[in-house]
């Protein structure tokens, strides 16, 4: 998912924060290269890149609460390896060139996994910079297939990728009787390849596409996109983007006139959505989701954790951070070792490991064999799941 400003804002903040005790003596070895493989003694490091400003902070700050929640309770049960775990987290904005800064900073804190990635746009430029590394990339919320296209064996995509949401997508238009679809997207990464594969998944299920539109982020009005949608007599749009678009969006196409269904992506079906929108812009509004801890009665245990230690609900990717903290301690634990290739060998060999999403298994391309998504839609002002 997960999307990035165009733009390459080489002056972005870049935070890097040192979660958990134990900085004295964080001895690491190193690779042929140089560089650090943290495989001494001391702590044992994971890093996230997370976008902490910008338009999706809220969901960067709730992942980062996430792994920390992970952490604690690894470092609560004796850490790993007899070492405690430590997070290093920096900023990426959801911006490329931020991300780049940032991953380069992080590979010189000795990170073994990263285990970070919500925009896709912004973590595609970091695959290579972790490739040199040989850092694994166990990444909970990004699954743009250009994640996919380096063809790297170091990167793991825990929420599958575009493909298999949008096949669910359609079906579930299905289910809720489109006749035409339009498409919208905002052009950067997870938007964009989630449209297409939405296209492609609707002419294979007999779903007619009458357009696909572009938006601009950060626009301050999509009365034009609303004009656009209203020409077509669709009655079914499909925003693949995120929740900030999306608002104005949907405000736009309810002020336009338009009556017809909206669905929006992962990406965008979360409480921020919602702010400032009518129950009138709400009508018929229904969003394709993964992890939805607050409508999964098995996750309440886990639910009360976290709120218990951060105080806000989770959002988009929340759960599936957790998760890819989880399974990386689990690796470097059946790794015997934080060296780079043993712990990758092990991720990829994960199979029955108990997580929030389920059973977790990889495919030979990094693409988690099964993924799941629920199909949400707005009651009273909040999603619900629709049985």
């Amino acid at each position: 998912m997960r999307h990035g400003r165009r733009g390459m804002t080489l002056g972005g903040v870049v935070a890097t924060l040192l979660v958990a005790a134990g900085l004295a003596g964080c001895g690491g070895g190193h690779d042929a290269a140089g560089t650090p493989t943290n495989s001494g003694g001391g702590v044992v490091r994971l890093g996230a890149l997370l976008p902490l400003s910008g338009r999706s902070a809220p969901s960067g700050e709730a992942m980062r609460q996430a792994a920390r929640l992970a952490i604690k309770e690894a470092n609560d049960a004796g850490g790993v390896l007899g070492r405690r775990v430590e997070l290093v987290v920096a900023d990426d904005a959801c911006d490329p060139g931020t991300a780049v800064i940032a991953a380069h900073r992080m590979i010189s804190q000795g990170v073994t996994v990263s285990v970070g990635g919500y925009c896709s746009s912004a973590t595609v430029p970091t695959l290579p910079i972790f490739r040199d590394a040989s850092v694994p990339m166990v990444i909970p919320a990004a699954n743009s297939t250009e994640l996919l296209q380096p063809g790297y064996d170091n990167v793991f995509l825990i929420s599958g990728t575009v493909a298999a949401e949008a096949r669910f997508a359609v079906a579930s238009m299905h289910r809720l009787g489109t006749a035409s679809l339009v498409i919208v997207h905002d052009a950067t990464s997870f938007p964009a390849t989630l449209a297409n594969a939405t296209a492609t998944a609707a002419a294979a299920d007999g779903v007619p596409v009458t357009a696909t539109l572009e938006l601009s982020q950060g626009a301050p009005t999509y009365a034009r996109i609303a004009r656009e949608v209203l020409a077509t007599r669709a009655n079914m749009v499909y925003y693949t983007g995120y929740y900030a678009e999306a608002n104005q969006l949907i405000r736009d196409l309810r002020t336009a006139g338009y009556q017809g269904k909206i669905m929006v992506g992962d990406g965008a079906a979360a409480t921020p959505l919602l702010g400032g929108l009518s129950a009138a812009q709400t009508q018929s509004l229904y969003g394709t989701a993964l992890l939805v801890p607050e409508l999964m009665p098995s996750l309440s245990g886990w639910l009360s954790r976290y709120t218990s230690f951060g105080g806000s609900p989770p959002l988009v990717g929340t759960a599936e951070t957790y998760d890819a903290v989880t399974i990386a301690l689990d690796a470097i634990k059946r790794a015997g070792t934080t060296e780079h290739a043993a712990v990758r060998r092990a991720i990829a060999q994960t199979s029955g490991l108990s997580l929030l999403s389920g059973p977790a298994r990889f495919a030979a391309d990094g693409t988690r064999s099964n993924p799941s998504f629920l199909l949400l839609v707005v009651r009273a002002g909040r999603f619900v799941e629709v049985p």
